[in-house]
C-alpha cells in the first residue's frame, strides 16, 4: 500500500508541474498524449482506492489556479473539462453508462474538438460585457479586453438576451506558421503548437499585441441563460447561430450510437482537410434535461466525453544537426533525419528552432527521436529516445562563429535566437535577395533561389538594385539561359519596378515588418522618404506598430548601407511611393470586405488576397455578417458553409474576375 501511495503522490506531483507549464506558462514540456496517460493512470488508481483521494488531487481540478496577472472571474456555472475516450470501446462504455440511467432511447450530438483555449463569455441584453479563461473551472482570468480584439466574436448579439456561452479560441494552421516565422525572425521564442499560440495571445497584458494575432473563435455551449427554454444541445447550437455567434458547422445530431462511431471515423480520416487543428470529437447527450439529471463529478460532466485522436508519430534517426542562417542573421538548428513518411509525405529535415529547444528536449546527433507534424503540417521532433542510445551520440552545441562568414555570433539578452551580426554575411545577403524577389514581395517571375544563387556566384548581383542592372549578355553567359529565358526574366524584372510601395517595403526585409505591417506603413506614409523621417512616437501612432517594430524600422533607416540601397533602388527606377493611379485603385473596393477560401486555378489565394487589398478591400480570414463577398474555389469548407448560412454572395474565381473587369480593373 505504501508503494501505491508513493506512486499516486508521484503522479500528482508530475501532473501539478505539467498543469503549471500548460495553463500558466503556456509552455508544455510533454505531449497531450503523455499527459493523458498520466492523468488516466491516476484516475484508475484513485478509483480503485478512493480512500487515497485528496481534495487537491489534479483529478479533482479542471485546470490551474488563475494567474495573478489578471483579475479573477467567478464562472456562473463551473467550466469543467471532459473525460477522455481513446478507443471506440471507451465510447461504447460511455454510451452504456448513460443509457442505463434513462428509460427512453437517447440521442447524441457530435462536435469537432477544436484544439484551442476554452473561454467563457457573458452577454447582458445582447451586449458582450465580460470574458474569462477556464482557470480552475470555478474561477478564471478576466481577459475581456483581449477577447474584444477577435473579429469573429460579436460584441452585440442579434437579440437582447442575457446569457453565458462557452467556446474555444484558436489559430488557423497557416496563420500559426506565419506567426512563428515572424517570432523566429524577431528572435522570440516560437510557439509549440496553435493551441499554445492562442493561449499566449489571449493572456497578453497588452491588448495591442493580442489584436495583432490571428485569433478565431467557435462557440459550443450555453452555460446559463435567463428565460430560455432550450430542450436539446442541437437546439442550443442553432440558437447560438441565430444570435450571431459563430459555431462550428460540422456537428451532427445522432439518433443511433452507430452514427456517433461513424462520425468519429469520418473526421479522424478528414481532420487534415480542415484549416484548423482538431484533436478529437466531443460526444454529448443531446437532451438537456437528462444532462442535468446525470450531473457532474468534481472534474467533468457525466453526460459528455471527448474522443481523442491519436497523433501520427514515427521514429527516425538524427543524422546531423546543421545551422541555417536567415536573412536577419538568425541561426536556426536544423535536424537532418533518416527519411521517413509521416502524415502522407516523406520528411528528411526538421527545424529545431533554437538552442534552448534542442537542450530542453536533449536531442543529440545519432539519437532516435519521435517525429510528428505540428498541425499535421510542420515536421516537429517531439522528444528524443535516450533509452535507445549506445554512447556514440553527440550533444549539440551552438556554434560560436557564423558557418557562412566566420563572424562571431551573439545571443542578445532576453532572446532565444543566436544571430550573426555581420551585415555583409553572404548567407544573409543571399536570403535577403531571395526574399526581395519572392511572391509576397516584388514577385519577380522566374527569379527563384537557384537562379539568384547562380547570379551571386557569378558576382553579377550583390544587392537587390543589381537585379535591375542585369543585361541580356550577363544572363546568356550563365548555364541554362537561352535567348527566350533571358528575355523573359529581364521582362519580369522590369515589370517589378511598378509593384506597389507596400510590396517594396516588405521586400526590403526590415526585421519584424511583415506583409500586413508593410501595407499599414505604405498607407500611412505614401513614400519611403517620409517613412525614413518618422520618429518613434509617430511610428507608434500607425496601427499594428508596436515598440519593437518601431525600433526595428528606425534601426533599418539609420544604417548607411540601407540608405545606399534605397538610393540605388531609386536610381534604377523601382517605385518607392504610392502613385496616383495606385491611390485611385486603392479606393475602388474600399467599402467591401472579402474572404477567400478553397483552391484557385488561375491565381493563388495569396495573389487574389493581395490584389483585393491593393484595390482597397478589407480581406479577412473569417466569414461574418460584415463580409460582402466570399471568393470560393474547390474545398471551400466551413467558410463556404458559413457564407451560405448568412446569405453572403459567393463568387467563383471567374466570377471575381468578371466582377473586377466590370469595375475597370485590368487583369493580365
Amino acid at each position: 500500500m505504501e508503494e501505491l501511495r508513493q506512486r499516486i503522490e508521484q503522479l500528482r506531483g508530475e501532473l501539478r508541474y505539467h498543469n503549471y507549464r500548460y495553463y500558466i506558462l503556456d509552455d508544455p514540456s510533454i505531449s497531450d498524449q503523455e499527459y493523458d496517460s498520466l492523468i488516466r493512470e491516476l484516475i484508475e488508481l484513485e478509483a480503485k482506492h478512493p480512500e487515497l483521494i485528496t481534495a487537491d488531487s489534479p483529478t479533482q481540478r479542471v485546470g490551474h489556479t488563475p494567474s495573478a496577472k489578471f483579475a479573477t472571474v467567478a464562472h456562473r456555472e463551473p467550466l469543467l473539462s471532459l473525460n477522455n475516450a481513446f478507443s471506440e470501446q471507451d465510447l461504447l462504455a460511455f454510451q452504456e453508462r448513460v443509457q442505463k440511467q434513462s428509460t427512453t432511447p437517447l440521442s447524441y450530438v457530435c462536435e469537432l474538438k477544436i484544439d484551442g483555449l476554452a473561454v467563457s463569455l457573458n452577454y447582458e441584453k445582447g451586449v458582450f460585457v465580460q470574458g474569462a479563461t477556464r482557470g480552475d473551472g470555478e474561477v478564471g482570468e478576466d481577459i475581456t479586453t483581449n477577447l474584444r480584439t477577435i473579429r469573429s466574436l460579436p460584441l452585440r448579439l442579434n437579440e437582447e438576451v442575457t446569457l453565458n456561452v462557452r467556446g474555444e479560441v484558436y489559430i488557423n494552421r497557416e496563420d500559426f506558421t506565419s506567426l512563428n516565422e515572424q517570432r523566429r525572425e524577431a528572435g522570440e521564442s516560437i510557439f509549440a503548437n496553435p493551441r499554445n499560440a492562442a493561449a499566449g495571445s489571449l493572456r497578453q497584458l497588452d491588448p495591442r499585441i493580442t489584436a495583432q494575432r490571428p485569433l478565431e473563435i467557435f462557440l459550443y455551449g450555453v452555460g446559463g441563460a435567463e428565460g430560455l427554454e432550450l430542450q436539446t444541445q442541437g437546439e442550443a447550437l442553432t440558437f447560438m447561430q441565430e444570435l450571431g455567434l459563430r459555431i462550428n458547422p460540422y456537428y451532427k445530431v445522432c439518433t443511433d450510437f452507430s452514427e456517433v462511431l461513424e462520425f468519429v471515423r469520418t473526421w479522424q480520416a478528414k481532420r487534415n482537410s480542415l484549416p484548423y487543428e482538431i484533436d478529437g470529437v466531443v460526444v454529448k447527450v443531446n437532451q438537456l434535461e437528462f444532462q442535468r439529471e446525470l450531473g457532474t463529478t468534481a472534474r467533468s460532466p457525466r453526460w459528455a466525453i471527448a474522443y481523442k485522436f491519436p497523433p501520427e508519430q514515427v521514429i527516425t534517426k538524427v543524422l546531423n544537426i546543421g545551422i541555417q542562417v536567415g536573412r536577419t542573421g538568425a541561426l536556426t538548428p536544423l535536424a537532418e533525419l533518416e527519411p521517413v513518411v509521416v502524415a502522407g509525405s516523406t520528411v528528411s529535415r526538421a527545424t529545431l528552432h533554437n538552442e534552448d529547444i534542442v537542450k530542453e528536449r536533449d536531442i543529440r546527433v545519432g539519437d532516435y527521436v519521435v517525429l510528428q507534424k505540428a498541425g499535421d503540417v510542420i515536421p516537429e521532433i517531439v522528444r528524443s529516445l535516450p533509452e535507445r542510445r549506445d554512447g556514440s551520440e553527440v550533444p549539440f552545441s551552438m556554434v560560436i562563429t557564423c558557418p557562412a562568414c566566420g563572424s562571431p555570433v551573439v545571443r542578445p539578452a532576453g532572446e532565444a535566437v543566436t544571430r550573426c551580426v555581420n551585415g555583409q554575411c553572404p548567407a544573409q545577403r543571399l536570403e535577403r535577395l531571395i526574399h526581395f524577389a519572392s511572391k509576397g514581395a516584388l514577385d519577380i517571375d522566374g527569379l527563384g533561389p537557384a537562379i539568384i544563387t547562380q547570379l551571386v556566384e557569378a558576382k553579377l548581383v550583390q544587392n537587390p538594385a543589381d537585379f535591375y542592372r542585369l543585361t541580356k549578355e550577363d544572363l546568356l553567359g550563365l548555364e541554362r539561359f537561352g535567348e527566350k529565358s533571358a528575355d523573359n526574366l529581364l521582362t519580369a524584372i522590369k515589370a517589378s519596378k511598378g509593384q506597389p510601395l507596400a510590396r517594396v517595403l516588405f521586400g526590403l526585409g526590415i526585421r519584424l515588418v511583415g506583409a500586413e505591417v508593410a501595407r499599414e506603413l505604405a498607407q500611412a506614409t505614401n513614400d519611403v522618404d517620409t517613412l525614413a523621417t518618422l520618429t518613434k512616437e509617430q511610428l507608434l501612432k500607425i496601427p499594428a506598430i508596436g515598440d519593437k517594430i518601431a525600433q526595428s524600422i528606425l534601426d533599418f533607416f539609420a544604417d548607411p548601407e540601407n540608405q545606399r540601397l534605397i538610393q540605388e533602388l531609386k536610381d534604377v527606377g523601382v517605385n518607392l511611393q504610392s502613385s496616383s493611379s495606385s491611390d485611385q485603385g486603392e479606393q475602388l473596393l474600399k467599402d467591401f470586405t472579402f474572404v477567400v477560401t478553397g483552391r484557385m486555378e488561375g491565381f493563388t489565394r495569396s495573389e487574389i488576397e493581395e490584389l483585393l487589398r491593393d484595390l482597397g478591400a478589407s480581406v479577412t480570414s473569417s466569414v461574418s455578417k460584415r463580409t460582402n463577398y466570399v471568393v470560393a474555389g474547390p474545398g471551400g469548407g466551413s467558410k463556404l458553409t458559413r457564407a451560405t448560412e448568412l446569405g453572403i454572395t459567393v463568387l467563383s474565381e471567374q466570377e471575381l474576375i468578371d466582377f473586377l473587369k466590370e469595375r475597370g480593373v485590368q487583369l493580365d
